[in-house]
């Protein structure tokens, strides 16, 4: 025995090494404090290095823990609030939770946009008069103040000092104890296993009931299997009859997924060939709908004849001033042309006779 307790001290040295050393388990208090903390202390959810994690703030959860029956009665758990500090810097060193850095989430150029909307707003006009000078800085002022009301997404990443801090800190939980009714299932799952493991020595009876069971399930399975093929006959012959006009199906929820009766009701459903097509176009755009996550489509509301006839004079004008610029800048391109051409004929050197020496 005592060679044993040597090998396991000198396993547990070289583990740990010769100037570390090892870290305690914790408490009964801590686990105590820990499920108090899990049921009582709100916490929000949020990705941590590309997992969903569950987060509490610092401030928040000293706050429960002063009001609550740890830090109540002559002798109180928590006599300050920097006793219940220590005591979760503690619990962190114990790895219940860590620390977290706050990052906040912003959209692809929401944060430059908004910034110079405020650089903007908060520039005065020389032309403006001071009343409107004094309308813009209140919009100014107005607008963060609505945007900061605004819920930010926040993403988290690893701090570097593992610390507790009192503040708007936030921290990871990693302690998750398994739920109770966890264990309850999986003790009913275990005595099932045993109890059919022990079908040889179950009494007759229930043996005998268990057999009528099996074939009512498998006969159950038969007449399913016996239905779909019966309706797919009825719809070919009705199909076929009605020159291809009318879609007529028993049971038309049985392949659907749907619940278990929702599949056996309506009993049948008749319907015509551009009803059908309706509907499988209907099912096609809810489908392309959830797979995209598109926004609705707001209705397209039709113009007067005035707001259209306005819109044609709007669009000739503006074909007018562009033709009006074109043929402004094609005569002084062609002015610029003649002139060049004057200059170099008042030169009198256009034309040079060169001997052939010469080149």
């Amino acid at each position: 025995m005592s060679e044993k307790k040597e090998k396991k001290r000198r396993r547990k040295d070289e583990y740990t090494g010769p100037g570390e050393q090892e870290v305690e388990k914790p408490s009964k208090e801590e686990y105590k404090i820990a499920k108090w903390m899990k049921k009582n202390v709100k916490t929000k959810k949020t990705k941590f290095l590309s997992h969903n994690v569950e987060y509490f703030s610092s401030g928040k959860t000293l706050d429960a823990l002063m009001n609550s029956k740890f830090a109540e009665g002559d002798e109180p758990f928590f006599k300050s609030r920097e006793n219940a500090i220590e005591f979760l810097d503690v619990m962190l060193e114990h790895k219940f939770f860590h620390r977290a850095r706050k990052v906040p989430v912003y959209p692809e150029g929401k944060l430059k946009a908004n910034e110079k909307e405020i650089v903007k707003e908060d520039k005065p006009d020389k032309t403006k008069s001071d009343s409107d000078n004094v309308n813009t800085q209140s919009a100014s002022e107005d607008v963060p103040k609505s945007k900061d009301k605004r819920k930010r997404k926040i993403r988290l990443d690893m701090h570097s000092e593992q610390v507790f801090v009192d503040g708007s800190e936030a921290y990871v939980w990693i302690y998750d104890p398994i739920p109770i009714h966890y264990w309850i299932f999986g003790l009913i799952l275990l005595l099932g296993a045993i109890l059919i493991c022990l079908f040889p020595l179950w009494p007759p009876f229930l043996r005998k009931g268990v057999y009528y069971l099996s074939v009512l399930a498998a006969g159950f399975l038969v007449f399913i299997l016996a239905l779909v093929v019966i309706r797919f006959i009825v719809f070919i012959i009705v199909y076929l009859a009605s020159l291809s006009k009318l879609h007529f199906w028993i049971f038309p929820n049985l392949t659907e997924d749907v619940g278990f009766l929702a599949s056996f009701w309506p009993l049948y459903e008749a319907k015509y060939e551009n009803e059908a097509q309706t509907e499988k176009k209907m099912k096609r755009k809810k489908k392309d709908k959830e797979s995209d996550n598109e926004d609705d489509i707001p209705d397209i509301i039709p113009l007067e004849p005035e707001t259209i006839e306005n819109i044609k004079e709007h669009d000739d004008s503006m074909i007018l001033r562009k033709r009006e610029s074109d043929n402004k800048k094609s005569s002084e391109s062609s002015h610029s042309e003649s002139e060049s051409e004057a200059s170099r004929s008042s030169t009198g050197k256009d034309f040079e006779i060169v001997d052939p020496n010469d080149v």
